[in-house]
């Protein structure tokens, strides 16, 4: 049976209780990293992660003689090295030396990919989970262990899956608890909401995109060719995130081709493909603080397509209370980015301001005090004489 992200966290909780191993199986990027991360930070527990693909038969059982300085390298700017071939992880080495300093806190160490190992570094590793040992080093008491697995066509309701996995033999799928994880859109909302330095895990454009569009957060399988390799993931949405905000901070969102293309190396081509459009309409190439706030917000202004440029000023427009049209330099921006738009553009913005509750006679009271508002009021006074000349 599958289970939700909170189900699988508080499943997971009993069988460390119980004093078993769990391996927590689900597809890649569903979020195991996140969830075991999670669950260290609820129990105050020390995490280790060991990524079992990158480990090679032999590196935690072949022994090395005592090392003396000879043995390390040492660099100015990078630390040192043991130019050693083999010996124990750094990782189970610094797991021992952290539980002798700290000897009453819960320590966890995460195998993930642990089907992705060879069938020799899986049962190495197996021995060690089960019998708690390797050659004469004991595991502290206060370790526990979790693995974690892409699912493969052994396991029941997984016989289409292709990852490039080594299945475990059935005596090591008979010493751990498997628990399969599935995406679950509305935990994983709960936590990409959740907010960190008061700033939300995940950009709120991705939260809104999901909220509408649920099954986009985990792509399963497709009919279309072209997205059979690149399919989104929670782990994809997260890097989306980030995508977002660092083409937030570096004023690049009037840059569609290059949005698009983004996107769609995290997403694929069809769900890539849509949420692009969408960021293109909810983030039309600049945002409100940035037209008030930057210098060449209308250098970027002028490149955007025209229903981009009328949608910022909608925008601009909505935000009158944090930006009010009445204070001069507001206006004046708004008088810029307002005579580069297109007739038809500059007439739609014209008639929603004339819908706005006193809003151009609050221009007007002040236009003699603002130069600014005083050159905004004349473009409004200038577009709403054209239009009557059309008109007639």
């Amino acid at each position: 049976m599958a289970l939700t992200y909170q189900a699988c966290l508080q499943a997971t909780q009993v069988v460390l209780a119980s004093g078993a191993v769990p391996t927590i199986v689900g597809e890649a990027g569903i979020g195991k990293s996140a969830l075991v991360a999670d669950l260290a930070q609820q129990r105050h527990a020390k995490l280790f992660t060991t990524v079992v693909s990158l480990v090679e038969k032999g590196d935690l059982v072949i022994p090395v003689p005592p090392l003396t300085s000879d043995s390390f390298v040492q660099t100015k700017q990078y630390g040192s090295l043991a130019d050693v071939q083999f010996g124990y992880s750094h990782t189970l080495v610094a797991m021992i030396r952290y539980a002798e300093a700290y000897p009453e806190q819960e320590i966890i160490w995460f195998l993930d990919e642990f089907n992705r190992g060879t069938q020799a570094v899986q049962s190495e590793l197996m021995n060690l989970v089960l019998q708690r040992q390797i050659n004469t080093l004991m595991l502290p008491k206060q370790v526990h262990l979790i693995l974690a697995e892409n699912p493969d066509a052994t396991m029941a309701g997984f016989e289409q899956s292709h990852y490039g996995v080594t299945p475990g033999d059935a005596a090591i799928a008979d010493r751990t608890t498997r628990l399969i994880l599935q995406a679950d859109t509305g935990t994983w909302l709960q936590w990409a909401t959740s907010r960190v330095n008061d700033v939300a895990r995940i950009d709120p454009l991705v939260t809104q995109y999901l909220t509408d569009n649920p099954a986009d957060l985990h792509v399963i399988g497709t009919t279309n060719a072209t997205d059979d390799d690149l399919q989104p993931t929670p782990r994809a949405w997260e890097r989306v995130s980030r995508a977002i905000r660092e083409l937030d901070k570096q004023h690049l969102f009037s840059q569609t081709a290059v949005v698009t293309a983004i996107m769609q190396g995290n997403l694929g081509m069809t769900v890539g493909t849509t949420f692009a459009g969408f960021l293109v309409a909810q983030r039309p190439g600049l945002t409100v603080n940035q037209v008030f706030g930057i210098e060449d917000a209308t250098t970027v202004f002028q490149q955007l397509a025209p229903a981009q440029q009328q949608r910022i000023l909608l925008n601009c427009l909505d935000a009158g209370q944090e930006w009010p049209l009445t204070v001069g330099s507001h206006a004046q921006r708004f008088d810029e980015l307002l005579t580069n738009c297109a007739p038809d553009g500059q007439f739609a913005i014209a008639q929603k301001m004339a819908g706005q509750n006193h809003l151009l006679e609050n221009l007007a009271a002040v236009k003699d005090q603002q130069p600014g508002v005083r050159r905004l009021y004349r473009s409004l006074t200038a577009i709403g004489l054209r239009s009557s000349e059309v008109e007639v």
